[in-house]
C-alpha cells in the first residue's frame, strides 16, 4: 500500500496551477440604474456545472477571474427582477472578455416587501446526481426518511424495507455526507425515526465517481438535514400529529446563529408512536402444507439531538465541530400462528403452533466529527474529516412456543425461550480530499482510512418452571472487524466547447475478520478472514449537443461487502418453525454499472443503465434441513445478476397555478445460481414504477397536492416474485403571519393498496405471501419560522447559493 500512497500524492506535487482569463461586466435595471449586490453565476456549457460565482459591487460591476479556456453561459439574478441570461461566452487563450452592460428585463411582479420565497423544484437533475427536495412538500407532513425514500425518483423500498436504486440493490445510506454503519432492521429503524421535518433534501447518486467510497452496488443516497446558512439568529419549531390505526406524534426545533467569525447550529426532536405489520404465508414443503399468520405491533419513543459549530479562521479557512446523537426505546408484541397439514389433504389441520413474543429494547447512537476546510475560491480546495461513531443496541424477547391440536383446546407440547441480543458498533474514519485546477481541468485526489468494529452477543435460554437455562447449542458471540484503506485520483476537464470528460480510479484494501465464539467447543468454527485489494475505475463523457441538450455516458465499478447482520449464523426466530439466519461464508459482490443519460431544456431527464453483478448477495427462502415443518430466510451469493433499467423524469408546468412532476422507472432483472442438489435460481422479471406529484394554487392562499405511485411486479431477493401495488396521497397547505407559520394537512395511502403479495419457489419450498402495514394515515403538521426577518440584505447575499442549488432545474 506504501507504493499506492506514493503514487497518489506524487501526482499532486508535480501538477502546475493553470492560469485563466477574466470575464467582466455591469448590471443595471431598465431605467439604467446600477444593481448593487446582484448575483452573477457562470456555468460551463458542456454540463451546466457552476464554475464561478460573484456579486456586483457598489457600482454594479463585477469581474470573474481565473476562468479556464472553454465555453460558458452566465446567469444574473436580483430580487424583484426576472433573471438575465447570456449564452455563447467563449474563453480563448486566457484573454479578458467584457460583456458590457447587462440590462435586466422589466419585472411584472409587484413586491410589497423584500421578502421573496421561491419554491424549489421537487426534483433537480444535476450532472452527477438527482436531488429530491422534500423540505416543505405538503405530503411529507408526518412522514419519515423511509417514507420519503418510497417517493424518491429511481428508488424502490420493498416489503422488508430493502432499498434499491434503478433496480439495483446494495445502496449505501449517508447522512450529511457521512455513511451510516447500519443495515437490516437497525437501518430501517433509524430511517423510520428520522422525521421528515428535519430533512432538507435527498441526493441520489446512482453512479458515484472515484472520490466516493466504492461500497454500494446501487450507489449512494445522501440525506441532508436542515441547516440555516443565513446571517444573524434564526430558528424554527414544528409539531406533527399523525393518526392511523395507532397515533404518532413528534415535536422538533432548530436554531442557528451566524456572523463573520462563527456559525452555531442545533436541532433536535422528540417522538412517540406505534404501528403494526401483518405478514401471511401459505407454503408447501416436504409433503406438508403450512398456513402462517403473523400479527406484529410495535411502540416506540425517543429523541435526537444535533449540535455543531463552524469557526471561520480566515476568508479561506474553516474548522468545524459536530456532535449528534439519539436514543430510542421500543416495545414489540408478535403473534405467530402456523397451521400444519399434509399436502395431500391441506384442509385437514393436524396441529397448530402458536408463538406469542413480547420484547423491548433500546438503541443509542452518538457521532462526533471534526472538519477542516481550505478553499481559496479560485483553484484549490483541501478538506480533512475525522469521525467517530458509537452505536449501542439492546434487545430482549420472551417467546413461548405452544403446539395445539386442530381444535386449539388441547395443548400438545410447550417450549419457552428467551433471547438477549445486544450489539455494539464503533466506527472510526479519517479522510483527506484535495482538489486543484490543472491544465484547464480539475484534479482531485485523496485517501480514507476506516475501521468498523462490531460485537454481537446472541444468548438463547430455555425457560423451565420460570427458571432460565442458557441454551449453549443456539447461543454464540460474533465479533466482526473491518478495516478499509483507500486512495483515489480523479481528473475532469472540457475537451472543447461541446465535449468534456472525467476519469478516475480508486483502490481499496480490505482486511476483515469475523470470529464466531460458541458456548460448546464442538460448535466452534475458524474465523472468517477476508483480505483483498480491489481497483475501482470510473469514467464519464459529456456531450453538449446544443445549449439545451446534453448527453452523458458514465461507467463505474463498485463493491458490496457482507456485514455483521448477514454473516452471523445465529437463528433469529419468529417461532420455532419460522426464522432467519446469516451465512458466514458470504463473499463480497462486485458490480459494473454503465449509464447513458440525456437532458433536454435543463428539465427533462432520460437515462438507460446496464449493470452486471457477480456473487450477488441476496435473500432466499428455503426449507430447514432438520425439521420438515420449518422454513427460514438466509443470505446467499448468486452466481450473477443482470439488470437493464431506464428512468424518465419530467417537471411539467400544466398551467400557471398547476405544476406537476412525473417519474417513471423500469427494469428487467435476471437472477442466476446453482447450489447443487436441485437448488437452482433461474428467475427473470420486468418491473416498473411510476410516481407523480401535482401541486395546485387554490383560492385564499391555499395550496393543494396530489401524489401517488404505482409499482408493477418484480423480484425481491433472489426468487420472491411480487405483484403490483399502489398508493395515493393528498395534502393541503396554508401559510399565515407573513408566511412564518405553515400548516399542512395530508392523507396517505387513501385506498390502502400499498401492501404486497407474491410467490417464491426454491429448493422444494413453494410459498405465497401477503403483507401490509399502517400506511393509511392522516397527518397534521404546524411549523413556525422564527428566522431573521431582515431578509432584504440576506437574500441578496445568499442568492448565489440558492442559484447553485437550482442548476439543472432552471
Amino acid at each position: 500500500m506504501h507504493s499506492l500512497w506514493t503514487l497518489l500524492f506524487s501526482l499532486s506535487s508535480i501538477c502546475l496551477l493553470a492560469q485563466g482569463g477574466t470575464i467582466s461586466g455591469a448590471a443595471q435595471n431598465n431605467d439604467g440604474e446600477a444593481l448593487i449586490f446582484a448575483n452573477i453565476a457562470l456555468y460551463r456549457s458542456s454540463d451546466s456545472s457552476l464554475v464561478k460565482a460573484e456579486a456586483t459591487n457598489e457600482k454594479g460591476t463585477f469581474k470573474l477571474v481565473n476562468i479556464p479556456d472553454g465555453a460558458y453561459w452566465l446567469q444574473a439574478s436580483y430580487i424583484g427582477l426576472p433573471n438575465f441570461e447570456q449564452t455563447g461566452i467563449t474563453m480563448v487563450q486566457n484573454k479578458a472578455v467584457d460583456l458590457g452592460i447587462l440590462t435586466f428585463p422589466v419585472s411584472v411582479i409587484e413586491l410589497e416587501t423584500a421578502l421573496v420565497k421561491a419554491d424549489r423544484a421537487l426534483v433537480e437533475i444535476k450532472p452527477d446526481r438527482t436531488v429530491f427536495n422534500v423540505s416543505g412538500t405538503i405530503n411529507s407532513a408526518g412522514s419519515d426518511a423511509l417514507g420519503l425514500l418510497r417517493k424518491a425518483p429511481g428508488v424502490l423500498v420493498d416489503n422488508n424495507d430493502n432499498i434499491t436504486v434503478l433496480g439495483r440493490s446494495g445502496v449505501m445510506i449517508f447522512v450529511d455526507g457521512k455513511r451510516l454503519p447500519l443495515s437490516g432492521d437497525d437501518l430501517s429503524n433509524y430511517l423510520s425515526n428520522l422525521q421528515a421535518e428535519q430533512i432538507d433534501r435527498i441526493d441520489i447518486i446512482s453512479n458515484p465517481g472515484a472520490k466516493y467510497d466504492a461500497e454500494g452496488n446501487a450507489g449512494i443516497i445522501d440525506i441532508h438535514l436542515k441547516k440555516d446558512k443565513n446571517n444573524g439568529a434564526n430558528g424554527s419549531v414544528n409539531a406533527n400529529y399523525s393518526q392511523g390505526q395507532y397515533a404518532r406524534e413528534n415535536i422538533g426545533a432548530s436554531g442557528n446563529y451566524r456572523n463573520k467569525l462563527l456559525n452555531i447550529f442545533a436541532n433536535g426532536g422528540l417522538y412517540k408512536g406505534a404501528g403494526f405489520n401483518n405478514i401471511d404465508f401459505n407454503s408447501t414443503q416436504n409433503g406438508l402444507s403450512l398456513v402462517e399468520i403473523n400479527r406484529m405491533k410495535h411502540a416506540y419513543e425517543g429523541y435526537n439531538l444535533r449540535l455543531g459549530t463552524d469557526f471561520f479562521l480566515t476568508d479561506h479557512q474553516t474548522i468545524g465541530f459536530l456532535v449528534s446523537g439519539g436514543q430510542n426505546f421500543h416495545e414489540r408484541n408478535t403473534y405467530n400462528r402456523i397451521g400444519i397439514a399434509t399436502q395431500a389433504n391441506p384442509t385437514q389441520t393436524d396441529s397448530i403452533l402458536i408463538a406469542r413474543t413480547t420484547g423491548d429494547g433500546q438503541r443509542n447512537n452518538t457521532t462526533y466529527n471534526v472538519n477542516y476546510r481550505f478553499d481559496d475560491h479560485k483553484s484549490q480546495v483541501f478538506n480533512v474529516d475525522l469521525d467517530y461513531g458509537q452505536y449501542r443496541n439492546t434487545d430482549e424477547r420472551y417467546q413461548p412456543n405452544r403446539y395445539y391440536d386442530a381444535t386449539l383446546e388441547n395443548l400438545l407440547s410447550e417450549e419457552i425461550n428467551s433471547f438477549d441480543t445486544p450489539t455494539d458498533i464503533d466506527i472510526y474514519t479519517f479522510k483527506i480530499d484535495y482538489e486543484q485546477e490543472v491544465f484547464g481541468g480539475k484534479l482531485g485526489l485523496g485517501t480514507k482510512l476506516s475501521r468498523v468494529a462490531s460485537k454481537n452477543t446472541f444468548l438463547v435460554s430455555d425457560i423451565m418452571q420460570e427458571v432460565a437455562m442458557l441454551d449453549s447449542l443456539q447461543s454464540n458471540k460474533f465479533d466482526y472487524d473491518e478495516d478499509v484503506y483507500a486512495g483515489y485520483v480523479n481528473y475532469s476537464r472540457p475537451i472543447n466547447d461541446a465535449w468534456s470528460f472525467s476519469v478516475g480510479v480508486r483502490a481499496e484494501q480490505t482486511d476483515a475478520t469475523g470470529e464466531l465464539v460458541a458456548f460448546q467447543e464442538d460448535l466452534m468454527e475458524p474465523p472468517v478472514d477476508l483480505n483483498y485489494l480491489n481497483w475501482f475505475p470510473s469514467a464519464g463523457l459529456t456531450w453538449q449537443m446544443t445549449p439545451k441538450q446534453t448527453f452523458a455516458l458514465n461507467y463505474g465499478r463498485r463493491i458490496n461487502r457482507p456485514d455483521y447482520n448477514v454473516l452471523n449464523p445465529f437463528n433469529n426466530q419468529l417461532s420455532q418453525l419460522s426464522y432467519e439466519k446469516g451465512n458466514p461464508f458470504l463473499k463480497p459482490e462486485i458490480v459494473n454499472n454503465l449509464e447513458l443519460g440525456y437532458t433536454l431544456n435543463y428539465r427533462y431527464n432520460f437515462k438507460v443503465a446496464y449493470s452486471k453483478t457477480t456473487d450477488q448477495i441476496t435473500r432466499l427462502i428455503g426449507p430447514d434441513e432438520n425439521d420438515p415443518r420449518a422454513n427460514f430466510i438466509t443470505w446467499e451469493n448468486l452466481a450473477e445478476q443482470t439488470v437493464w433499467s431506464m428512468n424518465i423524469s419530467a417537471p411539467i408546468q400544466v398551467t400557471k397555478g398547476w405544476s406537476s412532476y412525473i417519474n417513471f422507472n423500469a427494469s428487467h432483472l435476471n437472477n442466476q445460481a446453482d447450489y447443487g442438489d436441485g437448488a437452482i435460481v433461474d428467475v427473470q422479471a420486468f418491473t416498473y414504477n411510476i410516481f407523480q406529484q401535482s401541486t395546485f394554487d387554490l383560492p385564499f392562499g391555499f395550496k393543494g397536492e396530489i401524489s401517488g405511485w404505482f409499482s408493477g411486479p418484480g423480484i425481491w431477493g433472489g426468487v420472491f416474485i411480487y405483484d403490483t401495488s399502489w398508493s395515493l396521497d393528498v395534502g393541503l397547505q396554508r401559510r399565515f403571519l407573513n408566511d412564518a407559520v405553515n400548516v399542512r394537512l395530508s392523507g396517505s395511502d387513501l385506498f390502502y393498496q400499498s401492501g404486497w403479495s407474491g410467490t417464491s419457489e426454491f429448493n422444494g419450498l413453494v410459498a405465497t405471501g401477503t403483507g401490509n402495514w399502517d400506511s393509511q394515515r392522516i397527518s397534521l403538521s404546524i411549523s413556525y419560522d422564527m428566522g431573521n426577518r431582515n431578509v432584504k440584505s440576506r437574500r441578496r447575499t445568499t442568492g448565489l447559493e440558492d442559484e447553485a442549488k437550482r442548476v439543472g432545474s432552471q
